[in-house]
């Protein structure tokens, strides 16, 4: 899993590091809510799982849906 971020392209996809960070960043807080894997867990933690959903595209970033449940937690 960690094998495919050797390679930028994902990164570059995503528009960049920091948007990449972001959306693992938050995916992991969903997880961790209590959200349901994309991915099947195989004994993975949080962050392996996250990382995995973006790698196989199952997630997507937009900063419109970011926006608005950061506004809700407050």
């Amino acid at each position: 899993m960690i094998e495919a971020l050797k390679d930028d392209k994902i990164v570059h996809e995503l528009g960049g590091r920091f948007k990449f960070t972001a959306l693992v960043q938050h995916r992991m807080r969903q997880l961790m809510d209590g959200d349901r894997p994309l991915v099947e867990r195989q004994g993975r933690t949080d962050f392996e799982v996250a990382v995995q959903e973006v790698v196989e595209g199952k997630i997507t970033y937009t900063m419109e849906e970011i926006a608005e449940e950061e506004s809700a937690e407050l």
